[in-house]
């Protein structure tokens, strides 16, 4: 009879340990602080199981028509480049500041089946920064970033320019593409006409202070004239 007892008595004493640790702030949950090494196998190996399990009822269309990869690249550039990086470039800001890093999507295409990399894509993964693109995008605009991540472990920094130029106006994010460019055109443009009216307003200023240098000038001249008389 002691040993339920005993159990029962550990099983308590870790409960309130555990609350008593929660509520206790000592954790660091910043994300300028890596997790410890447990608390990462943890969190990498339960995300692994389930992502595992959980994509196996997922039904894998034909990925190898290159028009599908052509028609993600655009998708994959505003949906993905900005924290998991692209073939020759690095995160975005944002991506550099996740805790856990989001991972270089060459390696996953190359550990992961075609279904979970769409699991994880529609339905994200908690507590990672990876949202779950399926509450915006329906399975049709999905498949197409997914044939782009088989071609990604094959492509290097020119093979990916090379795609996105072919794929010009192509993929529900194309447009993105377009307005952000656009945008650094008109960015740029405006910095030239403020840079035009700082010219013009200096020339001016300075034409007026060439004028009040010669103000005085004159007025002694008109004061020595009526000395005169």
């Amino acid at each position: 009879m002691k040993t339920p007892r005993v159990i029962f008595v550990v099983i308590i004493i870790g409960i309130v340990a555990t609350v008593g640790f929660v509520y206790s702030g000592f954790y660091d949950v910043s994300a300028s602080s890596p997790h410890s090494g447990i608390v990462n196998w943890l969190l990498s190996t339960t995300s692994r199981a389930s992502i595992e399990r959980h994509a196996k009822g997922v039904e894998v269309p034909g990925l190898g028509d290159a028009a599908l990869a052509l028609a993600g690249v655009n998708d994959f550039d505003s949906m993905c480049k900005g924290c998991h990086g692209a073939p020759g470039q690095d995160p975005e800001a944002i991506g550099q500041g996740l805790n856990p890093p989001a991972p270089d999507l060459a390696e996953s295409a190359r550990e992961m089946t075609p279904a979970e990399l769409f699991w994880v894509t529609k339905n994200g993964i908690k507590m990672t920064g990876m949202p779950a693109w399926g509450t915006t995008h329906d399975d049709d605009a999905l498949w197409p970033v997914i044939a782009l991540l088989q071609e990604l472990p094959d492509l290097d920094a020119a093979g990916y320019q090379a795609l996105l130029a072919d794929a010009e106006g192509i993929g529900h994010h194309a447009e993105d593409i377009a307005d952000d460019g656009h945008a650094h055109a008109s960015a740029d443009h405006a910095s030239n006409d403020a840079d035009h009216d700082v010219e013009e307003s200096d020339g001016h200023q300075h034409d007026e202070s060439e004028q009040r240098d010669d103000a005085p000038q004159v007025h002694e001249e008109h004061d020595h004239s009526t000395h005169e008389h």
